[in-house]
């Protein structure tokens, strides 16, 4: 008993945090460990339905177990679980009077709900919810998710994969946000301190109005951008809630929207 005692430690520091250890789910969801690009997901829901990430809310919640177990070397930086990155995840609202109840699922199974006060910006979040979402929004996501982040040459090949899909051309417009990141990717690389860098959201704020033609994310926009994003990382790494991440996150969703 003792024996077991002293181990038991070890064994808990050794095992990750699984979303039965923090939602209230089961089956082989239950079971999986909180991955880092399951995060990326939910952040992208919340933020594109919501407007924001709730504070304490699921996304938070599985961020941070995710950190834990990627830095425990229990999870991988791109790593996904296979129930999220098959059935994926989502954000919806239904109407409660004077209210609105928000749901948040995960491969199916809520791991959050909770109701709010109806709002005078409800009916956009209705708009939101039930368009699919371009690629131009999935970059202004980013601005927002990972808005503090120093650009880099990854960040840069992956939005010029997505400006080239929006707008169906190879064509890169002059001081457009291809352009403006590859700038932005060689002045920092120029740079000592991360707080002297030009960060994402100075480049992606505003994203959808900057681009000369926008289009619905999909899979295959989705896989180009992940894609230019690796190659261009010396980890061969994609970042939480960065560019691939977002626009992989939109593709996800307006899938979901296009097919209902």
């Amino acid at each position: 008993m003792s024996q077991e005692q002293k181990r038991r430690p070890q064994d808990e520091k050794e095992r990750p945090i699984r979303y039965g250890d923090v939602f209230n789910v089961s089956g082989d969801l239950a079971s999986m460990p909180v991955a880092p690009q399951d995060a990326a997901m939910m952040q992208t829901a919340e933020r594109m339905a919501l407007g924001q990430t709730q504070k304490g809310g699921p996304a938070a919640v599985m961020q941070s177990a995710a950190t834990r177990n990627e830095r425990a070397a229990l999870v991988g930086h791109r790593d996904f679980s296979d129930v999220a990155g098959e059935l994926g995840v989502t954000v919806t609202e239904s109407d409660v009077p004077g209210s609105r109840m928000i749901t948040e699922s995960v491969a199916g199974q809520v791991v959050g709900q909770y109701v709010e006060p109806a709002a005078v910006q409800q009916a956009v979040v209705e708009v939101i919810q039930q368009s699919a979402i371009t690629i131009g929004e999935a970059l202004e996501a980013t601005a927002q998710s990972s808005g503090n982040k120093p650009v880099d040459q990854s960040d840069a090949a992956a939005i010029q994969a997505a400006e080239v899909r929006a707008t169906g051309t190879n064509v890169i417009t002059p001081g457009g946000l291809a352009a403006t990141a590859q700038s932005a990717a060689n002045y920092n690389a120029r740079v000592d301190r991360d707080e002297n860098k030009i960060k994402l959201s100075d480049v992606l704020t505003g994203a959808t109005s900057k681009l000369p033609a926008d289009k619905v994310a999909t899979r295959q926009d989705a896989e180009g951008v992940v894609s230019a994003e690796l190659r261009n990382n010396p980890n061969l790494a994609t970042h939480p809630g960065g560019v691939a991440a977002s626009v992989a996150a939109a593709a996800r969703l307006s899938e979901r929207v296009l097919n209902v």
